[in-house]
């Protein structure tokens, strides 16, 4: 047994050597890095599934594990989307990066092996119109119902911020404070940021709060939540399921005719943002982004957009 790097690191010649480094690693993104806990699993499950690949072609050591075999696993991957290849790729190579970095190995077999890049998709938006549809159906006429005025309050609350759903769910009452018009998101690695909150969604959390999560809050058959801002139909905190369902049954009135969910919002915040006149670095601020290029999916124009700058611009248009 090595240990460097405050991690003690199984030796690859034992059978149990590839899952003990798939511990350590865990154990390294989690507590070390502070990766999200969703990430953490992620990185879990896509290493779990290389290894259980490795050990069908008898390889149980990392010194076993050549270039060709990560290649080969990439080739099992070919009947996966391109977005999941790169996911369970990226997985493989940090995990062969960290058992270089801990000197359990004095080679990287994987550092030559990419994912095929896949044709780069843009984001699923919603124009300004169909957003207005979608958060004036959730609305259902005024009613007072505390369920209604949740999801009101939620759909609302996501457009304004740009949050992801687990920051949606995550979100506390003692983050938010309308007076100020900011609420406190807690992203990916427990990073932080303040994000503003425009008129209309502060209008329909106020009516949420006073009218809704009290009378959500007294279904609890245990404890009344003190901390989560929105509540389920039994008192507790929503979940990530919830969410998805709210957004695709207000889509589904609003007679979108498209399968809609939570990111649907995050990705029209951002786009509406840069179409009128917000810098890339500031909606990357507010979207929670570590890198710029992240953010840079949104700067796509469309193409009604591309004909009225061309009409505009081009000296033979007219």
């Amino acid at each position: 047994m090595k240990r460097t790097g405050g991690y003690a690191v199984v030796d690859g010649d034992h059978q149990e050597g590839l899952t003990a480094l798939l511990d350590q690693f865990l154990a390294y993104t989690g507590l070390e890095r502070g990766l999200a806990p969703a990430t953490v699993k992620a990185y879990r499950s896509d290493l779990n599934m290389y290894i259980r690949w490795l050990s069908g072609r008898g390889i149980t050591s990392l010194e076993q594990i050549q270039t060709a075999d990560v290649e080969g696993f990439l080739a099992h991957l070919a009947d996966e989307s391109p977005a999941s290849r790169s996911r369970r790729m990226a997985a493989v190579h940090e995990w062969h990066r960290f058992a270089l970095k801990q000197g359990v190995t004095d080679q990287d077999v994987s550092r030559a092996v990419k994912a095929p890049k896949g044709t780069s998709a843009l984001p699923d938006v919603l124009d300004v119109d169909q957003v207005t549809r979608l958060l004036d159906v959730a609305a259902m006429g005024g009613s007072k119902d505390p369920v209604v005025l949740r999801d009101k309050a939620l759909l609302e609350f996501m457009y304004a911020t740009g949050c992801r759903v687990s920051e949606a769910v995550g979100t506390d009452l003692e983050d938010m404070n309308l007076n100020e018009r900011v609420v406190r998101l807690t992203g990916k690695g427990d990073k932080q940021r303040l994000v503003p909150m425009g008129s209309y969604a502060c209008q329909a959390m106020q009516a949420y709060l006073n009218l809704g999560r009290s009378s959500l809050c007294d279904r609890a058959s245990k404890g009344r939540e003190l901390r989560a801002v929105f509540l389920n139909k039994r008192g507790k905190r929503l979940t990530r399921q919830t969410v998805w369902q709210v957004v695709r049954d207000a889509g589904r009135r609003a007679g979108l005719n498209r399968p809609l969910h939570p990111h649907t919002l995050r990705h029209s915040f951002a786009t509406h943002l840069l179409e009128g006149g917000a810098d890339v670095r500031s909606v990357q601020e507010l979207l929670g982004h570590a890198s710029v290029t992240t953010t840079q999916i949104y700067t796509h124009v469309s193409p009604q957009a591309l004909i009225e700058t061309y009409q505009t611009a081009h000296p033979r248009a007219r």
